[in-house]
């Protein structure tokens, strides 16, 4: 039952931290106080770090079978997370005027969207292959119900998030989103800067390296 406790302990937690900064106000009050990249800086941090205890926690639950334990679903992970780091790399690099801002100093094109012509939310499209492929690799009920949340979050946010736009850039939504798409993994776009990709590599190696030890479970099948 004390796994149950702490598993439901975390998962609230994470959904607190999101929920709250979430509030346009008080969203507007910490991008004042810490500036735009601070604020993004310091949101990306705790989210990482309440994760990582919601990952933990999910570990330390009672286990119960879902999904059969296939050995093949635990090639998913290892060949989907590239493709997810990637797209959360290239969301941050440029300006995202659609979803979460980015860090990117050029104004957005809507004639060059980048990677927001394949999706205009990288970053919750990247947390929805996260939690599916390690929802297929993980059998147990405290594993699904917690990647089968952060997929549902991920699909909902895009759907939320756009309705919240388009009412806020009113007409300019039509100009700037015409070459963009919610989601749609096979709309060509150019590639982003050499750094993108190296950062994105670099996360993926650090992972594989630290998973066993954060996590207590290697990745490799």
């Amino acid at each position: 039952m004390t796994g149950w406790v702490l598993f439901l302990a975390a998962l609230i937690t994470f959904m607190l931290t999101h929920a709250i900064p979430a509030r346009s106000a008080l969203r507007g009050q910490l991008i004042t106080a810490l500036g735009r990249k601070g604020y993004f800086a310091a949101f990306s941090a705790l989210s990482l770090l309440v994760l990582g205890c919601l990952i933990v926690a999910a570990s330390r639950a009672p286990y119960v079978e879902v999904i059969p334990p296939w050995p093949v679903f635990r090639w998913v992970p290892l060949l989907v997370m590239p493709i997810a780091l990637w797209l959360a790399a290239a969301g941050v690099a440029i300006q995202n005027p659609f979803s979460f801002g980015g860090l990117g100093r050029r104004p957005f094109d809507p004639e060059k969207p980048g990677v927001l012509r394949a999706t205009r939310h990288p970053v919750l499209a990247a947390l929805m292959l996260w939690a599916l492929a390690h929802l297929l690799a993980n059998s147990s009920l405290a594993h699904v119900i917690l990647f089968g949340l952060f997929a549902g979050f991920a699909v909902m946010g895009m759907a939320l998030i756009d309705q919240r736009k388009s009412r806020e850039m009113g007409i300019e939504w039509i100009r700037l989103s015409r070459n963009t798409a919610r989601f749609s993994p096979r709309a060509s776009h150019p590639w982003p800067p050499l750094w993108v990709w190296l950062v994105s590599l670099a996360a993926y190696a650090v992972l594989l390296h630290l998973h066993a030890a954060v996590i207590g479970l290697s990745p490799l099948p």
